[in-house]
């Protein structure tokens, strides 16, 4: 009852879609199954289009409404093993998420290099045979895959300078979600004017009164219960004329550990999973 409600709050507090959303960072038990075209992961919900087939050379997968969170963890890496210990190695796999399943009775859709990367050396055809879906251990995990790559911001084509910017948030290495973005002039002397989620990985402000020079941004990453926040200051990132269709390095990199357990007996993460 406690694990339970404890979830159930966050729930209330962040907007997510249930309790394992909160979770998500502890193991849990699932299904997985793999597409047989990876195209299928470039036209995903998180926006991200044929960019998205460059991620983590190519180990993505869609993930189920519950750990899609409305795109809040869109980006989000999870941790994989198949429990078929006599096709399966115990090292498992490691997939962004860059698409939601709609209607889908598997917690993830894999795409076909990563789901193969799961099984043991000459055991990929006959991984890639089972029927059904594959019954899986996950965990949401910080993306290594990223290879160092800072939070990255582009600016989107239905940006119009100088007052109506959408963003699009790149490489949150974290396992940890954005909660809010907000954004001053660069030598602070405006007020913070908050972007909004427009949808997925997206995020958008319309303001007459945003600062027309250098922008600092400031990224509020949940660490733990609803009100738990981390800020992540990023303060040389957009130059004073951006542009719709750049893309603009923050300097910073979000690699943050959620400081929150689910119940007592379990706590998370668990480093040498």
């Amino acid at each position: 009852m406690a694990i339970f409600l404890q979830c159930f709050l966050f729930f209330l507090l962040s907007y997510t879609t249930t309790a394992l959303y909160y979770c998500a960072h502890c193991e849990h038990k699932g299904k997985a199954s793999y597409f047989s075209e990876d195209s299928a992961l470039s036209s995903g919900s998180c926006a991200y289009g044929s960019t998205a087939l460059d991620f983590n050379n190519g180990y993505l997968a869609a993930a189920a409404s519950s750990l899609y969170g409305d795109g809040a963890f869109c980006g989000g890496c999870y941790r994989m093993r198949c429990k078929n210990k006599k096709i399966c190695k115990s090292e498992g796999t490691t997939v962004i998420v860059t698409d939601e399943l709609i209607n889908n009775k598997t917690d993830f859709v894999l795409s076909r290099k990563a789901y193969m990367a799961m099984a043991k050396k000459g055991m990929e055809k006959q991984l890639l045979k089972n029927i059904g879906a594959l019954d899986v251990i996950y965990k949401r995990y910080p993306c290594e895959v990223f290879d160092n790559k800072n939070l990255t911001l582009r600016v989107q084509e239905s940006s119009k300078w100088p007052n109506n910017l959408v963003v699009k948030v790149l490489y949150q290495g974290g396992q940890t979600e954005i909660r809010y973005i907000h954004l001053t002039a660069k030598d602070g002397a405006s007020a913070a004017f908050y972007l909004q989620r427009n949808h997925s990985a997206v995020w958008e402000i319309h303001n007459n009164d945003i600062p027309k020079g250098p922008l600092a941004f400031y990224f509020e990453v949940l660490q733990g219960k609803g009100t738990e926040n981390s800020l992540v200051i990023a303060e040389n990132l957009l130059p004073a004329h951006w542009r719709p269709g750049m893309i603009y390095d923050t300097g910073v990199q979000i690699r943050e550990f959620t400081s929150e357990g689910c119940g007592s007996v379990h706590q998370c993460p668990d480093p040498d999973w």
